[in-house]
This record gives C-alpha cells, sequence and structure tokens, in this order.
C-alpha cells in the first residue's frame, strides 16, 4: 500500500453549504489519510466558502482551498489535480458521503492491478422528504438503467465509474478533464479516451460512498436533462454509444408523439393506450420494488417518470445540434 503522502483527493464545489460538511468530515477521517485535499470553488454565492475556510483553519496542512474562475466541474478538477503534489488522485464530489476506508480501498484497487483508473458503489442516502423518494428511485434498474455503480457486485471492466480514482501523471498526459457544452460528463469522456488508448476503468464494490440526491423534482428534472444532453455530447463527439440502454427514454417519448399523431390524424388512439399502459406499468414495479411507504413509493414512481422524460428529451434536443458547434465548445484545460 502507497505511503499516506502520495494520495491526494481533489474536489470541485458551487454552493455546496447543504453538504460540504459530511463530506469533508468523511474525507479527514479516513483509514489512509490523504496527504491534501485541494478543493476548486467556482464562485459559491451561498455560505459553501466560509465553511471551506473553517475546515482549512482547523487542517492547515490538509485542506487547500482555490479559485475556478471556469466555474465548471471540470476546469475546477483539472486545476486541483494540477495544484496537488501527489501521486494517487482519488476525485471527490461535494455531494457525496464516503465510507472510512474509501481511500484505502481506491487505491489499493488501482495498485494491485493494471487498471487506469477505478470507481466503486454509490447509494442513495436521504433522510426524507422528496430526497428518499429520488434516492429510492436510484435502486431500480427500471429507473436508471443498469449501472455497475449502482447495482454491481463484483469487481469487473465498465465503461465509466462514480467519481474514481487515477494516477495523476496518467491523468495529466491525457490531458485532465474536459469541459462538454453540456457541462456534464467529464467523467465519461475521460474514462472513454482511456479507453480508446486500450486502458481499462474497473468497478470494485468495495469501495463505497453515498450520495445525497436532489431534493425537489425541479431539480432533478434540471439534472436529468442535463444527463440527457450531456450523453448527446458524448455521442456527437466519440460517434458512437457504449450501449443501447440510453436511448430507451428517446424511443419512449418519441413512441408517446408518434401515438398521439396517429390518434389526432386517423384516431387510433389504442397505440397511445398502449404505450402509456407498458410506462404506468413499468412505473408500478418501480413503486412495489423501492423499500418504504406509501409516500416513498409513490414518489419513487414519480421521480422515476421524471428522470425518463427530462433523459428522454435531453438526448433527443442534444442530437439536433451541429457536431461542428458541439465540437467547438468542448474545451480543455
Amino acid at each position: 500500500m502507497p505511503a499516506p503522502d502520495s494520495v491526494a483527493v481533489i474536489l470541485a464545489v458551487l454552493n455546496e453549504e447543504a453538504h460540504i460538511d459530511d463530506c469533508l468530515a468523511s474525507l479527514v477521517n479516513q483509514s489512509l489519510p490523504a496527504r491534501e485535499i485541494v478543493i476548486a470553488d467556482g464562485g459559491s454565492t451561498d455560505a459553501t466558502l466560509d465553511m471551506l475556510r473553517s475546515w482549512q483553519d482547523r487542517y492547515p496542512n490538509l485542506i487547500t482551498v482555490i479559485e475556478n474562475p471556469d466555474r465548471h466541474q471540470a476546469a475546477g478538477l483539472t486545476l486541483a489535480a494540477r495544484r496537488a503534489g501527489a501521486e494517487y488522485l482519488v476525485r471527490a464530489d461535494g455531494h457525496t458521503r464516503f465510507a472510512p476506508d474509501y481511500l484505502e480501498a481506491s487505491v489499493a484497487a488501482l495498485v494491485g492491478g493494471d487498471a487506469v483508473a477505478v470507481g466503486g458503489s454509490q447509494v442513495g442516502d436521504a433522510p426524507g422528504g422528496i430526497a428518499k423518494a429520488i434516492a429510492a428511485a436510484m435502486t431500480s434498474p427500471l429507473a436508471v438503467g443498469t449501472a455497475p455503480y449502482r447495482h454491481g457486485t463484483g469487481p469487473r471492466p465498465v465503461d465509466t465509474v462514480y467519481l474514481g480514482a487515477f494516477r495523476r501523471r496518467d491523468f495529466l498526459e491525457i490531458g485532465g478533464f474536459r469541459r462538454l457544452p453540456s457541462g456534464a460528463a467529464e467523467d465519461a469522456d475521460l474514462y472513454y479516451r482511456w479507453r480508446r488508448q486500450g486502458r481499462t476503468v474497473l468497478f470494485h464494490p468495495e469501495i463505497r460512498s453515498a450520495y445525497h440526491p436532489r431534493s425537489t423534482y425541479r431539480a432533478l428534472a434540471r439534472q436529468f436533462w442535463r444527463y440527457g444532453v450531456a450523453k448527446a455530447d458524448m455521442v456527437i463527439l466519440h460517434g458512437r454509444l457504449p450501449h443501447w440502454r440510453p436511448l430507451f427514454p428517446a424511443a419512449l417519448l418519441l413512441a408517446l408523439v408518434g401515438a398521439l399523431a396517429i390518434g389526432l390524424v386517423l384516431g387510433l388512439w389504442q397505440i397511445l393506450a398502449i404505450i402509456i399502459g407498458a410506462w404506468f406499468t413499468a412505473l408500478a414495479v418501480v413503486a412495489a420494488m423501492v423499500s418504504g411507504g406509501p409516500a416513498v413509493r409513490i414518489g419513487a414512481a414519480t421521480a422515476a417518470a421524471i428522470m425518463h422524460v427530462t433523459y428522454g428529451a435531453g438526448l433527443l434536443a442534444g442530437l439536433f445540434r451541429p457536431a461542428g458547434a458541439v465540437a467547438r465548445a468542448t474545451r480543455s484545460f
């Protein structure tokens, strides 16, 4: 196992006052201590900066706060990686709380194999309300797909991982994260570029973290719209989908619109009824399979419907953009 002074945590934040204390508390109490935690703030307008300065005062030799004038996450993470001096970089997120052995498990998986990057399991963590329903929905493959970081049970090569750990040398050699037009998918883009070089990205379930989901349906809709546009960024920039599952929400929307048109023009409403019935059945399965009372189950089905519609709409809208404009808007740092 590498010495503690060879591991750095990199983090980009913007207005994270609700969760940053939980995040940092979990990072400063690790079984394998970090040499440094470098936090790039994108110009927070809430109490985040004051909270970060308080943490920096308590841990002056561990926590460093830098400015991210670009504001976007990809830029902040790349700036933090360049500022860090450790051999191994572990990416963190302000919405996430990390298991006590997160750094140790991440670096062990990285050092113990030939993977260029590793990452682990993410579970939803919310005490109640809409956030709890959203967290419940995220446990269902019918809501969010079958990504290994949400449902995987054993180590395996994957397309992308949640957050991730990698060697600083490899990260800088490939140019770090790029800012895509959507402002998201910088991780999927990085891991795709590594895999295109023949490198392996590894999922390992012993790397564990808990994610704080959005607390309103409106925020969830914005998040999954961006995810849909981000997937379109990946398709346009790299010319392929890693698999067909991301197309299902877009196919659902197209089917609904097409069936509605057939109903309006030809008066054949049976097709629309069948599609809506099949979709509502899937949402009922989501509600039936999640844990919790009636409010959580209904909320989870509602969240799943919002995820389907907004992700599919974002993907379709993103695919209609000119490829040249997407490429020109993609920025390296």
